[in-house]
Formats: structure tokens, sequence, C-alpha cells
């Protein structure tokens, strides 16, 4: 009987899993939540409402399928990969749009933009010396990225001064984050390959 259970747990987990399919749903997600934040009509805002909520139940999947793949063992490659590009893709496609619509400057889009994927473009490359783990910083980053972009989406912000101000300063806070966790991951990523060629 035990000799069973050993044998099922070592079986590899199916890319087709639960998990795997709201980081995919999340990806479908972030083309209709551009439609909705860019054809706004600027004056009922029914739109940019609609690009808040899919902004909200995206982020709530996010932690929804990282929660099911660690508690229920179904941690894939797929995942790994899909996962984190699920996540710059719509935070990603959130700044652009602030920058189309004149709500945001392009440089603090760009400067986050080059942070996010240059670090994700890192990880591949050091890979096999090892995987870069995220820390606690890069959690901080993630959850201030998602409040102050939600604050950006929300239309009461462009109506009220004080809420505008707010969210420009707390944007610039996240923009200092995410560029020093950038350094501090290139800092590890250096001490990984440095590491990994001594033991060679």
């Amino acid at each position: 009987m035990s000799e069973q259970a050993g044998s099922s747990a070592q079986q590899p987990v199916p890319t087709l899993n639960i998990a795997n399919v709201l980081t995919t749903i999340r990806i479908i997600m972030v083309p209709f939540f551009v439609w909705a934040l860019l054809f706004d009509d600027h004056e009922q805002r029914l739109w940019r409402w609609v690009a808040l909520g899919l902004f909200v139940v995206a982020m709530y999947t996010d932690k929804l399928d990282g929660d099911l793949a660690r508690s229920r063992g179904l941690v894939t490659n797929f995942g790994k990969i899909a996962d984190p590009i699920a996540d710059k893709l719509l935070t990603g496609a959130a700044l652009v749009c602030f920058s189309i619509l004149d709500e945001l400057h392009w440089w603090v889009t760009i400067v986050i933009l080059v942070r996010e994927w240059g670090i994700t473009l890192l990880r591949v490359v050091v890979i096999r010396y090892g995987v870069i783990a995220a820390n606690m910083g890069g959690k901080i980053k993630t959850v201030l990225q998602a409040i102050v972009i939600g604050l950006y989406l929300l239309p009461y912000t462009y109506d009220i001064d004080w809420l505008g101000t707010v969210a420009w300063y707390l944007m610039l806070l996240t923009l200092a984050v995410t560029v020093v966790t950038g350094l501090e991951y290139l800092v590890k990523a250096g001490q990984l390959v440095a590491t990994a060629k001594k033991q060679k």
C-alpha cells in the first residue's frame, strides 16, 4: 500500500491543472483589460470600472494559482514560466495604457518595463547556474505595483486632486523599489554565476 502511494507521488505533475488554467486565463484577460481601458468613454467611465474589475480579478487569480500550485503539489515548468509572464503582461499593459492615455509619463513606464523584462531575461540566462529566488523586496515591489495600478485605474483618482497626488507619489515609490530590487537581482545573479564557476 505504501509502495503504491510512493510511486503515485513520484508521477509527473500534469501541465493541464487548475493552477495553470488560472494562469492561462489571466493571460487571456490582458487584451480585454487593454480594450476596456483604452476605449473608455471618459464620461460615465463604465469601461474604466470594467478594467479595474478585470485587474482585481486577475490579481486574485495570481495569488490563487500560486496557493493552489504549492498546496496541491501542482508546480510545473509551464507554471514557473507562464506565471511571471502573465504578471508582467498585465502590469506592463496597464502602464503602457496609462502612458498612451497621457496619465503617466512614458519615462516611468519605460524604466519599469526595462527592469521587469530585463530581470525576467536575466533569470532565463542564468538558470543553468541556479535559480534566483524571489526575495522580500521583490514581493513588496509586486504588492506596490498592484496597489498603485489599482489606484490609477480608479476613475475618482482624476476627479480628486489629492488622490491624484497620492497616486503619483506612490508611483514614484513603486518605481524606486522596482529599480532597487532590480539591482539586487543583478548582484544575486553575479554571485550565483561566480559561485557556480568556482565549484567547477
